[in-house]
C-alpha cells in the first residue's frame, strides 16, 4: 500500500508541477501579449499609414506616377469585387447563419472583403505594380534629407536647383510577393466567422506579422543581416503592430485600397525618416495638427524612366 501511495503521490506532484508551468507561461503570454498592445497604443506609429495620406495630399508630384497603376488597379479591383460579392457572398451568408445567426449579413461582408484582398493582392503586385513602392519610398526619404541613406541602394543625381532624381537601382529588386503571408492569412481567415473578437484577432495578428515588411526597403537600404532585422523588429514590435493592423485595415476598404497601399507605402518611409533623424515625436499629434505640410527645404524627386533593376 505504501508504495501505490508514493505513485500516487509522485503523480500528483508531477501534474501540480505541470499546472503551475501553464499558469506560468499563461501569465508570461498574456503580460507580453499586454506590454504588446500597449506599445502599440502609445508608439503611434499606427498613425503613420493615415500620414501617408496627408502627404500624398501635400506632396501631389509624388502623384503622378502612381496614376496609371491606380487606375488600372481600381478597374481590376471593381472586376474582383463584383464577381466574388456575386457568386461567394450568398454562400458565406448560408453557412455564417449557424454561427452568426441574423449577424451572418453582416458577418459575410469581412470575409467576402478579405478574399478579395488576397486575389487583388495577387494580381496588383504581380502584374501592375512593379517597383513603384520603392520608387515613392525612395522619394520620400530623399525628399526628407536621406539622400545619402538611398544611394546605398540607387543611383540619385542632383538635377539643378532643388531637384534630385532616382536612377539605376543598385539593389536586388525586393520579392513582389510573398508566400507566407497569403497562407498565414487565408489561415486565419475563418477566424472573421466569430464576430468582433474574431475578426478583431484577424486584423491583429495578420498586422503583427506584416508590419516589419514595409520596411523591407528599410532594412535593405541599411544593409541589415537576419539578426539586426531581427533585433530591429523585436525593438518596435508593438509599433509593427499597429502599423501593420492599420495598413490592413486600409487594404480592406474596396477600390481606394489600391490608392492606400501606395500612401501606406509613403508612411512607412516617413517612419524610417524619423528613425533616421532620431525624431522622438508622435505622428498622431502630427495628424491632430495638420499633418505634414511641404517643406521650405524639402527637394522635388523625378524618378528615371531609364532606371534598370539588377
Amino acid at each position: 500500500m505504501s508504495g501505490q501511495q508514493a505513485t500516487v503521490r509522485k503523480r500528483q506532484n508531477r501534474l501540480s508541477q505541470s499546472g503551475e508551468a501553464l499558469t506560468e507561461s499563461a501569465k508570461r503570454q498574456v503580460a507580453e501579449v499586454g506590454h504588446v498592445a500597449s506599445d502599440a497604443v502609445t508608439s503611434g506609429a499606427w498613425a503613420y499609414p493615415l500620414l501617408g495620406i496627408f502627404y500624398l495630399i501635400s506632396h501631389p508630384s509624388l502623384m503622378k506616377p502612381i496614376l496609371p497603376s491606380v487606375f488600372k488597379g481600381a478597374v481590376v479591383s471593381v472586376a474582383i469585387l463584383a464577381a466574388l460579392f456575386f457568386l461567394t457572398y450568398l454562400p458565406q451568408v448560408a453557412v455564417l447563419a449557424f454561427v452568426s445567426g441574423p449577424l451572418a449579413f453582416i458577418a459575410a461582408v469581412p470575409l467576402v472583403l478579405g478574399e478579395a484582398y488576397v486575389v487583388i493582392n495577387f494580381f496588383m503586385r504581380t502584374f501592375i505594380f512593379g517597383q513603384v513602392g520603392v520608387d515613392l519610398f525612395d522619394s520620400v526619404l530623399v525628399q526628407k534629407g536621406h539622400s545619402a541613406l538611398v544611394e546605398r541602394g540607387r543611383q540619385v543625381t542632383d538635377s539643378g536647383g532643388k531637384s534630385k532624381q532616382l536612377g539605376r537601382m543598385l539593389t536586388k529588386p525586393l520579392s513582389r510577393f510573398s508566400t507566407d503571408n497569403i497562407v498565414r492569412y487565408l489561415l486565419t481567415l475563418p477566424l472573421n466567422f466569430i464576430p468582433v473578437v474574431g475578426t478583431a484577432f484577424f486584423l491583429g495578428y495578420n498586422g503583427l506579422k506584416a508590419g516589419p515588411g514595409y520596411h523591407a526597403r528599410y532594412f535593405q537600404l541599411k544593409g541589415f543581416d537576419k539578426d539586426k532585422r531581427h533585433s530591429a523588429i523585436q525593438k518596435r514590435r508593438g509599433a509593427y503592430t499597429a502599423f501593420g493592423t492599420v495598413a490592413m485595415v486600409l487594404n480592406l476598404i474596396p477600390i481606394v485600397s489600391i490608392l492606400f497601399t501606395f500612401t501606406t507605402s509613403i508612411g512607412a518611409a516617413l517612419w524610417a525618416a524619423d528613425i533616421e533623424s532620431k525624431r522622438n515625436v508622435n505622428p498622431a499629434q502630427e495628424i491632430a495638427s495638420g499633418a505634414r505640410g511641404q517643406g521650405s527645404d524639402e527637394v522635388d524627386v523625378v524618378v528615371s524612366d531609364a532606371k534598370k533593376d539588377l
